[in-house]
């Protein structure tokens, strides 16, 4: 069984993994020059600050809890409650630093054994008008696993880290069935063990889970080679109130609409989702990143629209902007040198984009192709030491924002996505309305995955931490991120709709779109035990 994940470890990405991010004095200095002062976590209070009060969990319903998972299954210790009770976004990570007394809290936090367990669960919370969060690998920035009551007097997180298992492998069908449990990093222990991998690798991939990829129609880095995670699911396990739902016998079907797509993304509203089947590769022999530079935003985007419409891409394709260039070449040690520049220049290239691709498997027919059309767009090649540099640290960010906040810096993320005739306008409107919202800041942007007909956009915001209002610092310049988005794109490429996003779907979707999902929901849910609050507003 999977070690269970303590509420510490919840609260910053660096109590778990290779440890804290640091950033050189030269970096700092740097920051200091751009965005205002920096150096100090101004206002910051102890982690422990944070006093949970009792539970409201009704004392009938614990007793039934107890008797179905065992008393050491139902946790009421405040600090396990605490760990539960949201995710892992700059405002989550910014309200338990400071103890935040308004941070709803799970009333307590179950620990589910199996699938016929969650049902079981549900069963008796659906008795009890008790609301349930699913809770996977508390990744989420959206507040998708926030502990929200609705109108419920009492919640508890569904800690699903028991279900770890790996229940089957088809290597003829090549798919393979995982529980929701099951980490990034051990789902492709356990594959590679039958000579498969997933090939999904998101930057959250070593805490989050199965279940919280499915969830949340998560994009792996590598989504141009292995596809989206919803295009790797065969078929999917949910408990619901209303019972067990299975969806997908085959690897296509004209009998109605898939419903395994109504599943998947449905963010725990619908259904917990127990187990996955998922459609697998054998492993690559090879993997091969290298850097490239291009001149300008607008010569990169094309070149990258031209790749994905001649189906050229690489399967990691990830092209940075001037402003992400450029902090890139500043606080990384070895980048930003007077050979690289002189070489850059000599061959015409003034505003650098950086733009990595890799390749996984058969590498050389599919790199040649790639190569050709990018030198064919006046893209520079700086070899492959960029590439793995960048491998090799593709899951830093986390840790490097944790080493911002220490010192002060308000950082976060935001992403979205559009067709490629509105991209240009949907970056540059997302940049205007986060350097008008928050004034003195560094807005960086790249694009993280390519498709024949668009893009998406990954914004990364760093702006000196007001020390009054840090909360509504960023809540103000979120909003006003979401309205610029609104519109011209996606309010969310694959961080989920949570909280954060609930109140711009409709515009996405319209007033019938609402109606369905609600409509599903009432079908599956009519008590609305489910997450309450997620998705829809």
């Amino acid at each position: 069984m999977n070690d269970l994940v303590n509420h510490r470890i919840r609260r910053s990405w660096t109590a778990e993994g290779p440890g804290a991010a640091s950033l050189p004095d030269r970096a700092v200095r740097w920051l200091g020059q751009r965005i205002g002062p920096v150096g100090a976590d101004r206002g910051r209070s102890s982690d422990s600050a944070r006093s949970v009060g009792g539970s409201a969990l009704p004392e009938s319903a614990r007793a039934d809890l107890a008797a179905l998972l065992g008393t050491d299954n139902v946790l009421l210790d405040p600090d396990e409650r605490l760990g539960r009770a949201s995710g892992l976004s700059y405002l989550d990570l910014l309200r338990a630093r400071a103890g935040d007394e308004a941070v709803p809290v799970p009333d307590a936090v179950l620990l589910p054994a199996d699938p016929e367990q969650v049902q079981s669960v549900l069963d008796v919370c659906l008795r009890h008008d008790v609301g349930v969060v699913p809770f996977g690998g508390g990744t989420s920035v959206v507040g998708g696993v926030a502990a929200v009551r609705g109108d419920k007097a009492a919640v508890v997180a569904l800690d699903l880290v028991r279900l770890d298992e790996l229940v089957s492998v088809d290597p003829v069908s090549r798919i393979a069935v995982l529980q929701a449990g099951v980490r990034g990093p051990e789902a492709e222990r356990l594959l590679a063990a039958h000579g498969f991998t997933l090939g999904h690798v998101p930057q959250s991939f070593e805490r989050a889970t199965i279940g919280g990829f499915a969830a949340t129609r998560s994009a792996g880095q590598a989504s141009s080679g292995y596809g989206r995670f919803e295009e790797m699911v065969a078929g999917v396990r949910l408990a619901t109130p209303k019972g067990e739902w299975r969806l997908g016998v085959a690897p296509a079907s004209a009998a109605g609409p898939d419903l395994r797509q109504l599943a998947v993304g449905s963010e725990g509203a619908l259904g917990v989702i127990t187990e996955v089947a998922l459609r697998v590769r054998p492993l690559p022999e090879q993997r091969y990143y290298e850097g490239w530079v291009v001149d300008g935003w607008a010569a990169g985007a094309a070149a990258v629209r031209k790749l994905a419409q001649e189906h050229a891409l690489a399967d990691v394709t990830r092209l940075s902007d001037v402003d992400e260039t450029t902090v890139s070449f500043a606080l990384n040690a070895g980048w930003q040198t007077t050979a690289l520049r002189a070489y850059l220049a000599a061959r015409g290239i003034r505003n650098p984009c950086l733009l990595i691709v890799g390749w996984e498997g058969e590498v050389a027919r599919r790199r040649g192709r790639t190569r050709a059309m990018l030198r064919r767009a006046g893209a520079r090649r700086i070899g492959t030491t960029l590439g793995d540099s960048w491998r090799r640290g593709r899951f830093s960010g986390p840790r490097q924002r944790d080493a911002l906040m220490e010192l002060g810096v308000c950082v976060e993320t935001l992403e979205t996505a559009a067709y490629w005739s509105n991209l240009a306008e949907l970056h540059e409107a997302v940049r205007t309305a986060l350097v008008a919202s928050l004034g003195r800041a560094i807005v960086m942007c790249h694009v993280s995955h390519a498709y024949e007909t668009g893009a998406s956009l990954y914004f990364t915001v760093l702006a000196s931490r007001d020390g009054t209002d840090p909360i509504g610092q960023w809540q103000r310049a979120k909003a006003a991120a979401s309205e610029a988005i609104t519109g011209l794109g996606t309010i969310s490429h694959h961080h989920a709709v949570g909280v954060d996003h609930a109140p711009y779907l409709s515009a996405e979707i319209g007033r019938i779109g609402v109606d369905v999902l609600r409509a599903a929901k009432t079908a599956v849910d009519p008590t609305g035990i489910l997450n309450p609050g997620k998705l829809l507003a």
